[in-house]
């Protein structure tokens, strides 16, 4: 059985441009209703994908956070290069690290965070959850639980040195976010249970934008995008991006 595959996203609509990056494991389907949803409000959005992501675990394993903001630097470019101007950015969990490191790297006009990490578990924990993709996505490609078993044990035996990086990564973002002074939206789920909550205030906190605003979604986990308060916090960005001092 063949996967069916996500793909990245490219809804034009006018000329304000958004940026929706996915998170560690995941990939644009994580932001497409979102994607649907700007699209309709009049904004155009690009959402591409991390190397390693949305493909085989194989590939994830032997993929890192240099490759990956790699991709989210071709990602902005490649709206730049599409003639917008002024491109916003949404992330959720690492999508938002992201987010964060565009804004005090390259002119962001504004910044949405979503379930964001200011720290990381050990890397063990996050392996396991490595495999846990794993698992779902040759479940997913049909193959037996003998199978799967079987190519789970090899990844066990590769590993994944990259994500002592990804620990690092998060850090040097941490150390860094108080550069940031365009406009930033906080979302984070109450339910989280990938990521400590506290992450979001510390984001809050120690971003120096003087617009800055953060909500906390009662009934919503770490994939907030695709939980049960979607609705609303799709509402609270496209609020957030109207406000934003567009040039159109």
């Amino acid at each position: 059985m063949q996967v069916l595959k996500s793909q990245p996203f490219f809804f034009q609509a006018g000329s304000r441009a958004v940026l929706l990056l996915h998170g560690f494991t995941g990939n644009s389907s994580d932001v497409r209703i979102l994607g649907r949803f700007l699209e309709k409000k009049g904004y155009t959005t690009y959402a591409p994908h991390y190397k390693g992501h949305g493909v085989p675990p194989e590939e994830l394993v032997r993929s890192g956070p240099t490759d990956w903001w790699e991709d989210v630097l071709q990602g902005y470019n490649y709206l730049k290069e599409a003639g917008y101007e002024e491109i916003a950015v949404a992330g959720l969990s690492l999508g938002g690290v992201f987010s964060l490191r565009l804004g005090y790297t390259l002119p962001i006009k504004g910044i949405a965070t979503m379930c964001a990490p200011m720290s990381m578990r050990t890397t063990d924990l996050m392996f396991e959850g490595v495999l846990q993709y794993a698992r779902d996505f040759k479940k997913l490609a049909g193959k037996t639980t003998e199978e799967i078993e079987q190519e789970i044990g090899v990844l066990k035996q590769q590993g994944m040195p990259s994500l002592s990086e990804l620990r690092e990564l998060i850090y040097q973002v941490r150390e860094q976010i108080d550069h940031i002074y365009a406009p930033v939206f906080v979302a984070q789920g109450l339910l989280d249970d990938v990521i400590d909550p506290k992450s979001a205030q510390f984001i809050f906190d120690q971003v120096e934008s003087n617009d800055k605003d953060i909500k906390w979604y009662k009934e919503s986990g770490h994939v907030i995008t695709l939980d049960k308060e979607k609705k609303q916090l799709h509402e609270d960005i496209y609020a957030f991006l109207e406000k934003l001092d567009w040039y159109e």
